[in-house]
């Protein structure tokens, strides 16, 4: 096993359990205590584990992202039920702007059956998940491709974003707050989504639950620019209120 398959393994857990043991890392990937430190000085060095005491805990902070491929499989039953609602509003025809989140790949599988979809967007694995699909038009924005994210940023894709309209546009975040609205953990990622909105009838931020009552570092869009908010677990009274004062509709699963 190569190191960093190692690591994503390892950041793995921790977005599971929060907290890794030392010595029973060691046991579970069959290298020496030593490796293992050093896979842990790794992570605390990039910001995305904090090392303690015989082991290391998870960096809540919201300003850190995960690799994306660590990132893709958290809360997989959250994203699919946000994927499923987002679905039964996308009809045949239609037009769509897609980030490049990990819950737009989730959206990407669930639309799959639709027929005569046009996909706008700067994320590589979206682009691959409907590689296989028939009679779509994937369109990629170009731009240039961030390390670790599979997304494509800088001024290319946001000009390729912004030279199509689309009836739908759907972006998710990071922090989802009262005051600072829709925000993510890096700059770039900021302009392409804030196209996207620009360029949709139809604005739904995805976000699930555990993003509510958070800023992250690079805000993204205000509340009066958002039309539907999909989550995955029904808000609190605080935010129902907010989003019905607003004229926000809030969708999320009722079972």
């Amino acid at each position: 096993m190569l190191a960093l398959e190692r690591r994503n393994l390892i950041l793995e857990k921790l977005q599971e359990e929060k907290r890794v043991v030392v010595s029973e890392l060691s046991q579970l990937y069959g290298v020496s205590e030593e490796t293992i430190r050093r896979d842990l000085d790794k992570l605390d060095k990039d910001g995305l584990a904090v090392k303690s005491y015989g082991g290391a805990v998870i960096n809540e902070n919201t300003s850190i992202d995960m690799p994306f491929n660590v990132r893709k499989k958290k809360n997989v039953t959250g994203k699919q039920k946000m994927a499923d609602i987002i679905a039964e509003l996308i009809h045949d025809g239609d037009h769509i702007a897609i980030d490049a989140s990990t819950t737009g790949v989730f959206i990407a599988k669930a639309i799959k059956n639709k027929e005569r979809i046009t996909i706008v967007t700067n994320s590589i694995e979206v682009i691959i998940e409907l590689s296989d699909v028939s009679d779509w038009n994937i369109i990629s924005s170009g731009g240039k491709l961030k390390e670790g994210y599979l997304a494509l940023t800088g001024p290319q894709s946001v000009q390729g974003l912004g030279s199509y309209n689309v009836e739908m546009a759907i972006i998710s975040g990071k922090g989802f707050d009262f005051e600072r609205g829709l925000s993510d953990s890096n700059e770039e990622f900021e302009q392409p989504k804030q196209m996207m909105f620009k360029t949709a009838k139809t604005r739904i931020v995805a976000v699930d639950k555990t993003k509510f009552d958070k800023v992250a570092f690079s805000k993204i869009v205000d509340f009066s620019d958002i039309d539907i908010v999909v989550t995955d677990e029904k808000p609190d009274e605080r935010w129902l209120t907010m989003f019905q004062e607003k004229g926000i509709k809030c969708l999320y699963p009722t079972n």
